[in-house]
């Protein structure tokens, strides 16, 4: 069953010269599921004429073209419009390239004679890119919420007050400014008149927070920048935020200059913001959880039917094998065949562990870390050791499996940046965390590698453990290398505030 993002349209601009080879990408795409939509240029011109003309989901790029490479078509689409994921499938492929192309801001770099990559990399690059859209739509309800404000406070200015403290300890305004009765629902005249005019308005439960903090200010002969509710005579209830300071006089009062305006528009804001932080915290969790679902479906497929199929395939090799008797050059042929079978084999078994953990649900994290190691000692070619494994440890499934892809990230990670001859890797468990750590003596993480716009591996990592309440923290390792530690709270998702009393909650400060 084709997943719900390969459903949908997939728009592509094939930078290609070769009509061919262009394609032969569109029908391996097309043979993926992909609803396929495609356009063909061979000149930047025509790229960037194709770029204005529609929007693209993904642009796939020829390395080497006549009159231009990868590079330029790259820096054509960046200079267009930032956000489109570029993709280098390439006959010539060199390490060295690669890497620049991935530096330069490509998103990947591919083999022509290689492409079962292909579709996995364009559904990662799709899924980034709806990521990275849902959160700018999210900033941009954010700042249209905050200039709605600053327009409203333009034409509602704040209340100038002047606020006299008697040695009794009653408030009354000398001076309070017109804008007044729009704020707090009440004229300045009256305002005046009034023995104790703020404290009658602050509600009841803000109110002795509102009395210490000014208390407080008073004493340090500090500002008081104070944040609370006031009920207006009508019933409506208010946030306002009061800025003022002290000047003391010879007999003992105290004057508090300064003005209270309007955040009640701010509050609200905030609370949208959370909300948003909260669906995309939500939008992450379902992504995941439909890629873990692909996982598992791939894995099956995998070890179900074609692990099936190659072991039936070498038992007929086996077979044909005893039916030979004097040609040897047949009789090589066939434990050639063999041998390829066995490696076969092997890699869909480790493929399926991978996308699938089974020893995750049935024995635990620690063997799953321990197992997960050995792989990538055999497949990479780095020695991995384990040196502690915590199989003590206990904890959801949602949990162990976030660490576990984390951890394989970490490790990927390693293979594809850190020049690394050996990782070390443990397992523990401190007070209510369990801590994930893995070294390598590698060339080490520069502050620049950080700030990446495309270093979505690490921000990946952060994001999911920042989901399970966890953290992530990078370390140098001495003499040299890169130790990376992950947290997670051993009893799943530590509970979030809730919003309401979040909402509602006071904050009171002296500046």
């Amino acid at each position: 069953m084709l997943s719900a993002q390969r459903s949908a349209p997939l728009r592509v601009l094939f930078v290609e010269d070769d009509e061919n080879d262009a394609l032969l990408l569109a029908r391996h795409l097309r043979k993926e599921g992909y609803m396929l939509e495609s356009r063909q240029v061979n000149a930047l011109d025509a790229l960037e004429k194709a770029l204005g003309e529609a929007d693209w989901d993904v642009v796939i790029s020829d390395y080497s073209l006549p009159g231009f490479s990868a590079v330029e078509a790259l820096k054509t689409v960046q200079d267009y419009m930032a956000d489109i994921p570029f993709i280098v499938v390439s006959g010539m492929l060199d390490e060295a390239t690669a890497c620049a192309m991935m530096q330069a801001g490509a998103q990947d770099y591919l083999s022509k004679d290689k492409l079962d990559r292909l579709a996995p990399v364009i559904d990662r690059e799709r899924s980034e890119a709806q990521i990275r859209r849902e959160r700018r739509m999210a900033l941009e309800a954010v700042r249209a919420n905050d200039e709605r404000f600053r327009a409203l406070a333009a034409n509602v200015p704040g209340v100038l007050f002047q606020m006299q403290a008697a040695l009794t300890g009653n408030l009354r305004f000398l001076y309070v400014s017109e804008a007044s009765q729009m704020l707090l629902g009440v004229s300045s005249e009256a305002l005046l008149l009034r023995p104790d005019p703020l404290l009658g308005l602050i509600t009841e439960d803000d109110r002795a927070g509102f009395c210490s903090a000014l208390e407080q200010a008073g004493s340090r002969s500090a500002t008081l920048n104070w944040e609370g509710r006031v009920l207006l005579p009508g019933g409506d209830l208010k946030w306002i935020n009061i800025r003022c300071s002290p000047r003391y006089l010879d007999d003992g009062v105290t004057l508090w200059e300064g003005v209270m305006w309007n955040i009640t528009q701010s509050r609200r804001a905030e609370a949208e913001l959370r909300d948003s932080r909260a669906q995309l915290a939500e939008l992450s969790e379902h992504l995941q959880r439909i890629k873990e679902d692909e996982r598992d479906r791939i894995a099956r497929d995998i070890h179900d039917v074609l692990g099936g199929t190659l072991v039936g395939i070498k038992i007929s090799a086996k077979l044909l094998a005893g039916k030979l008797e004097q040609d040897e050059a047949l009789k090589k042929r066939v434990r050639d065949i063999e041998t390829m079978l066995d490696e076969a084999i092997t890699t869909a078994g480790r493929v399926a562990r991978e996308l699938r953990p089974g020893i995750l649900k049935e024995f635990g994290l620690a063997a799953a870390v321990e197992s997960f190691a050995e792989d990538f000692t055999h497949r990479a070619g780095v020695p991995c050791a384990v040196l502690c494994a915590d199989h003590d440890i206990e904890t959801d499934e949602d949990t162990a499996l976030a660490l576990f892809r984390t951890y394989q990230e970490a490790l990927t990670n390693v293979t594809k940046h850190a020049q690394a001859s050996h990782v070390e890797v443990r397992l523990t468990q401190e007070y209510d965390e369990i801590v994930l750590e893995i070294s390598d003596d590698g060339r080490g993480l520069q502050p620049e590698d950080l700030l990446k716009p495309k270093s979505f591996g690490l921000r990946g990592i952060r994001e999911r453990l920042t989901v399970l309440g966890g953290s992530m923290e990078l370390m140098v390792r001495e003499p040299h290398g890169t130790t990376m530690v992950l947290r997670a709270p051993l009893g799943g998702r530590r509970p979030e505030l809730d919003a309401d009393s979040a909402a509602v909650s006071d904050r009171q400060a002296t500046a």
